[in-house]
């Protein structure tokens, strides 16, 4: 009987079609040779981290153990002789130090006559010894039969008269028989000890080349500053005044030092130094201090305190001086106001992590360094600050040219961009137009006040370099007494500071010929980032601060980016220092692009001028105009210093009565707001559309 299978759920897929693919065979592989298997097996032992870590394990110990037994030969040879007295007589020569080369080598003389006299003395030994050997043995054996002769008599029996002697004797016998049983493991034993403890001194030294020591021995990095290792570091700089007190205190060195405090990213601590040692020795051997340190040379700091005969060390923690600092209160304050007289900037920080801040009060400034190393960016977040105080009006010349001044751009009464020689002499005609506004406020009433006037060049070593002539051949560049450039600045250095015209400059690789002795030593606050050698740290800074510790050429291009070392009394320098050091804050373009909006939305309105105007016709009114711009009113005395600074051949020498002249004669007369006299823009705009009217229906 058959059965009807009924499935309850019905297939909805189709069958799978199974698809045949027929792949061409591949080409048998190729067999890898053996040698080269094993070759790469063998370099995969060598190179593997485990097996470098093992490597250097087995050459560090092997050579602490050889080294070692090199340290403990050298020892006993210095003990045995007078090397170690020669090689301090000619470490102290080559010091100079002839007081110390002459006690030193009065101690070789004492040794080498008491060694003569141990020597000597060897001659007669000896005989003495054998003397001696023969008067103890006899005072023993004299000891021991009277100690047995008190013993037979309390006990009475006649043979122990000797039984002392015989217990003696066998005592020794022991003690032989003892000797015979070690002899052989010491023998076996001893190298082995011997070679421990010579392998404990070389680990002592860490005797072993560099790249074998442990990873942080070789770095150092994180070991903390402990009062026996500044001792330990200051011992061991060369200076034998300060070793020897050291050797000689009873708390090896202890009471030198004051309480180790931490101070920003570092610690601090003053050593009270011995009497024979001058502090300036100790800030000489910075360098080999801060080695002793186990830092970097840039991670130490010397500097002299109040109290007579010390030191302060500052020493940071290590790396972090390579951290960035934090961002400028400019862009994180939108509500941060200047004042030119009493604020000081923020500039950045100082190696202790204190803020740092410059007052630019009638100072004129200098900032040099190598190329690419945050010039421009220094000196543009202090004249970013100064643009919030409404009353400082600029002059800038960017003989780079690449747009890091574009945000001044209606903040600047001038802004000249660009490096060719056109620009150079469009910069110079500004400064000499700032030489004759000085020289009107000089010659003003005595009492008069003056806005800060800011002469900004950056780059500046490209307009003292400058070959362009002038038609009466005065050359632009140059360092002599007919250099335009160059007298332009001179002039303003010497008496710009009493009426607030202050000249600010930005140059790059300092030498003598783009750079001139004269200009570098007018200004006030003299500023340097990394340099490459220490006579361009004394053209940046001048002798004075160089003598005192002041190295930018010591800073690291490329990792001290926006590191100064700033000489100025407008900024806190600890007492003794010439210079102090400043990390500044990095003020992006964005960022100062913000800032300037905001200075600008303090102020009337500046239009400002990309060209100076060397044409020798001139139209007043049309002038007046221009510069006052957009700004509902100005002042008739910014209006006199704009003119100038427009055209100083038609209006460096007007007075308040030419422009009045001027303005009378259009029906623009100046008036007072709030007391002081300004010229309005509407009525010159009117009074010039009433001019041309009238001369186009005169024309018809």
């Amino acid at each position: 009987m058959s059965e009807n299978v009924v499935h309850l759920h019905k297939h909805t897929d189709p069958p799978a079609v199974t698809t045949l693919t027929v792949v061409p065979d591949a080409p048998p592989a190729r067999p890898v040779p053996l040698w080269v298997r094993s070759g790469r097996a063998v370099k995969t032992a060598v190179t593997h981290e485990r097996t470098r870590v093992a490597g250097r394990a087995v050459v560090r110990h092997g050579l602490y153990t050889v080294n070692g037994g090199r340290i403990a030969a050298r020892r006993a040879w210095d003990g045995r002789t007078g090397s170690r007295y020669e090689r301090m007589i000619r470490a102290a020569e080559a010091a100079g130090n002839l007081e110390a080369a002459q006690e030193w080598e009065e101690r070789l003389q004492r040794f080498r006559a008491a060694r003569h006299h141990r020597r000597m003395d060897l001659l007669h030994s000896p005989v003495d010894a054998a003397k001696g050997v023969a008067v103890g043995a006899g005072m023993s054996v004299g000891v021991l039969v009277a100690l047995g002769v008190a013993l037979a008599i309390s006990t009475g029996n006649a043979g122990d008269v000797v039984t002392p002697l015989s217990a003696t004797i066998d005592f020794i016998a022991l003690l032989i028989r003892i000797v015979q049983i070690v002899w052989g493991p010491l023998l076996t034993v001893g190298p082995l000890l011997a070679l421990l403890a010579l392998w404990s001194v070389g680990r002592k030294q860490h005797a072993a080349p560099q790249w074998a020591l442990p990873a942080n021995v070789r770095s150092g990095e994180g070991e903390p500053i402990t009062p026996s290792i500044v001792v330990k570091a200051l011992r061991d700089l060369g200076i034998p005044a300060l070793a020897r007190a050291i050797k000689e205190m009873g708390d090896a060195g202890a009471s030198m030092l004051g309480p180790i405090t931490i101070a920003g990213c570092g610690v601090e601590v003053d050593v009270t130094l011995p009497s024979g040692v001058s502090t300036n020795e100790v800030q000489g051997k910075r360098r080999k201090l801060a080695e002793n340190l186990t830092r970097h040379e840039h991670e130490v700091f010397i500097t002299i305190p109040t109290a007579a005969r010390t030191v302060r060390l500052w020493v940071a923690d290590s790396g972090a001086l390579d951290e960035p600092i934090g961002p400028s209160p400019l862009v994180t304050d939108e509500t941060m106001t200047a004042d030119y007289a009493k604020g000081k900037a923020p500039w950045g920080q100082d190696l202790r992590g204190d803020a740092a801040a410059l007052s630019l009060y009638q100072r004129h400034l200098l900032i040099t360094g190598l190329s690419n190393q945050g010039k421009t960016v220094a000196l543009r977040s202090l004249a970013l600050w100064l643009s919030l105080d409404r009353s400082v009006q600029f002059l800038m010349g960017d003989l780079k040219g690449v747009g890091d001044w574009a945000m001044f751009d209606g903040l600047a009464d001038v802004l000249i961009q660009g490096p060719t020689d056109e620009h150079v002499i469009q910069v110079t005609e500004m400064v000499e137009g700032a030489v004759v506004e000085m020289n009107r406020r000089i010659q003003a009433p005595p009492g008069t006040q003056f806005p800060p006037l800011i002469v900004l060049v950056d780059e500046a070593q490209v307009a003292f370099m400058c070959p362009a002539k002038d038609e009466d051949k005065r050359p632009y560049g140059g360092s002599k007494a007919n250099s335009r450039y160059f007298m332009a600045v001179r002039k303003i250095h010497n008496q710009g500071r009493a009426v607030n015209v202050l000249m600010w400059q930005g140059t790059q690789d300092p030498t003598n010929e783009n750079l001139p002795k004269l200009v570098r030593e007018g200004a006030h606050t003299r500023a340097s980032l990394a340099l490459g050698t220490e006579s361009q740290a004394r053209m940046a800074l001048g002798d004075k601060a160089v003598d005192g510790g002041a190295a930018p050429n010591l800073l690291r291009p490329g990792l001290d980016r926006g590191t100064l070392v700033v000489a100025s009394d407008g900024i806190s320098i600890p007492a003794g220092q010439s210079s102090i050091t400043v990390r500044t804050h990095y003020i992006d373009d964005d960022a100062a692009t913000a800032i300037t909006d905001r200075a600008k939305a303090l102020r009337d309105g500046v239009t400002t001028l990309h060209a100076i105007d060397r044409s020798e016709e001139h139209d007043p009114l049309a002038d007046i105009a221009a510069v006052i711009g957009d700004a509902p009113r100005v002042r008739t005395k910014d209006v006199l210093a704009r003119l100038a600074t427009r055209n100083a051949d038609a209006y460096g020498r007007w007075s308040f009565l030419d422009l009045k002249r001027v303005l009378d004669d259009a029906g623009a007369s100046p008036y007072k707001s709030d007391g002081v006299m300004c010229v309005a823009r509407d009525r010159v705009a009117r009074a010039l559309t009433n001019r041309d009217t009238d001369g186009s229906a005169s024309a018809e």
